[in-house]
């Protein structure tokens, strides 16, 4: 079956071959039935997520009972640890050289205040809390590759964000995953003009990661335009205000935690060695990566920065919707960018998952056995590098 771009056109519009030859059932009243007949909709996605993920996770708990090491101690590691210490003992003091206000306050404080509700202990909740979000993230994904395309590029999108090379951090007490639900939920609400939802979604994003500012920049700009056109009456001016609440929010407040209005950059620059340089230190230690011997993790980090502009051009020349476009654009300025941890760039792109359109278009174009075929290469890969980073590499993934 041939996937149809359907930008100009609603998924109310979609004709009987659109949907695999089925006749679509009336749209049912009241959000319960609603929610209900979405989740249903999107259970296969959701299976194919969990599948991939339970053989990722699978493969690290026997290679670390092997190597003698705890599953959950490997998946709360590095910054998982930093966010366990936000959620337990808040935030410390701008005197230290570095400083965990680094970290955005709205992981660690769902921590913080589902622990008590739970027999679970801060740890496991950290981890709870991550691999729902983890599931929301695919959930979105497969809302976004249906309304743009159809359901088969919905599952596989849903599916192949899920066997990333990097795709472990996912099931870590790291802020990846929720950011990508909130991002992407949010990028959804903006395709379909739902401003408020939208807004409120970026807000919500803008205090989960410092990337949330790709994401603003979107919505704050359609918004805008469509203020401009005289358009949707005063929800977009509601987005417009709600989308960098968040991060805005946060930034301040370290600036007047730390008395410099710079503060967080400044516990960046001094206490983390991370700044801006438009991709001269990537560029840089790239080139030493490819030119000498190294290790796999950056071999593989390597990989993914060059098929991430790739895919980037690929999405240009599928002319997706412009919002998805300025997101994955921003996502990968910011990211490569940015001097520093050049072994985390990998997972700094989990969220742009946009970039994974092109490839999901054309694996339902190649048919069944096809796509069968990659996404299990794609899975058997991605459990064993999850393994390798948590267990071989002794940095953070």
């Amino acid at each position: 079956m041939d996937v149809v771009m359907t930008n100009e056109r609603g998924p109310e519009q979609r004709t009987a071959a659109d949907l695999g030859g089925a006749t679509p059932s009336p749209r049912p009243t009241g959000w319960p039935k609603r929610l209900r007949a979405a989740t249903q909709d999107a259970l296969p996605a959701l299976a194919g997520y969990l599948a991939v993920r339970l053989i990722g996770l699978l493969t690290l708990f026997l290679w670390a009972r092997s190597a003698g090491k705890g599953t959950a101690a490997l998946l709360t590691k590095s910054d998982g640890a930093w966010y366990l210490g936000v959620a337990q003992h808040g935030y410390d003091s701008y005197e230290r050289v570095q400083s965990n206000m680094a970290f955005f306050p709205l992981y660690p404080g769902l921590i913080r205040a589902l622990e008590p509700l739970t027999p679970l202990g801060a740890r496991a909740t950290a981890l709870v809390v991550a691999w729902v979000a983890a599931l929301a993230a695919a959930w979105a994904l497969f809302a976004i590759g249906t309304h743009l395309y159809d359901r088969r590029v919905g599952l596989l999108l849903a599916v192949l964000w899920g066997v990333l090379p990097h795709s472990i951090v996912q099931s870590m007490s790291y802020s990846e995953g929720i950011f990508t639900a909130f991002a992407a939920w949010s990028l959804y609400a903006l395709l379909r003009a739902r401003w408020v939802t939208a807004g409120v979604l970026c807000l919500l994003a803008g205090l989960t990661r410092p990337t949330a500012s790709s994401l603003l920049a979107v919505v704050c700009l359609a918004a805008l335009i469509a203020v401009v056109r005289r358009r949707n009456g005063w929800r977009p001016w509601a987005a417009l205000v709600l989308a960098p609440a968040g991060w805005v929010g946060y930034l301040a407040w370290v600036g007047w935690r730390t008395g410099r209005p710079d503060g967080w950059f400044h516990i960046q620059d001094a206490g983390w060695g991370t700044t801006f340089d438009f991709g001269a230190d990537t560029v840089t230690v790239a080139r030493k990566v490819l030119a000498h011997p190294s290790a796999l993790t950056l071999y593989v980090v390597t990989l993914v920065v060059l098929l991430a502009v790739a895919l980037f051009v690929l999405s240009l020349l599928d002319r997706q919707p412009w919002q998805l476009l300025l997101y994955s654009g921003l996502l990968l300025i910011t990211t490569l960018g940015a001097a520093g941890y050049y072994h985390a760039k990998a997972r700094f792109l989990l969220p742009a998952f946009p970039l994974l359109l092109p490839v999901a278009v054309a694996l339902a174009r190649a048919g069944r056995a096809k796509a069968v075929t990659v996404l299990a290469t794609l899975t058997v890969v991605s459990a064993y590098l999850g393994g390798h980073l948590l267990i071989i590499w002794t940095y953070s993934p």
